[in-house]
């Protein structure tokens, strides 16, 4: 994935790369896999932990769901949810993260929607309306953030919280039991 000039520079940041090692640190000391579901970043934030060097030991797959029907087909959001709440929602959002964990082998996720602009906004969801959704523990989490600036910087945004709140939501999380 080739990254814009514009995002390149600023995914290319301290904090973020401080936040990946962490992800990184907590995620192998558990012998836990993340997998990612991206709507409105398009995958920036796969290509942003498989930048890593040894991510292959903690990253096990990305998710692509740009559209709705990609979002039902590869995650399992009931269409009807995505009808009733919009795909710019918390409980879509919810539903990405958890269908991650489910359709694939990881037992961590992070998942985004919303609208990076240009267009696409509207009254109750302006440009910059970003829902979050993280599978942690078996607990999913959700949070609503909004970005200013234009795509590039709200895609940007998105990308560096949800690394950012993944890094703190692992932190908090308790040790697997050893059985």
């Amino acid at each position: 994935m080739e990254l814009s000039k514009i995002e390149l520079p600023a995914l290319d940041g301290q904090a973020l790369e401080a936040d990946l090692i962490h992800i990184s640190t907590d995620l192998l000391a558990r012998g836990w896999m993340l997998a990612t579901a991206e709507s409105c970043t398009g995958g920036l934030i796969a290509a942003a932990c498989t930048d890593l060097s040894g991510s292959s030991q903690w990253f096990e797959r990305g998710f692509v769901s740009y559209s709705n029907a990609a979002k039902t087909a590869l995650l399992g959001v009931p269409a009807d949810l995505i009808t009733a709440h919009g795909a710019v929602s918390e409980p879509v959002a919810r539903a990405m993260a958890e269908g991650a964990v489910r359709h694939s082998a990881a037992q961590v996720s992070v998942a985004v929607t919303g609208v990076a602009g240009p267009t696409g906004g509207s009254p109750d969801k302006p440009v910059g309306t970003v829902w979050f959704g993280w599978c942690v523990a078996g607990a999913t989490h959700s949070e609503l953030r909004r970005f200013a600036g234009d795509r590039a910087a709200v895609r940007a945004a998105t990308v560096r919280h949800a690394l950012g709140r993944l890094a703190q939501l692992l932190a908090q999380a308790p040790a697997p039991s050893r059985s």
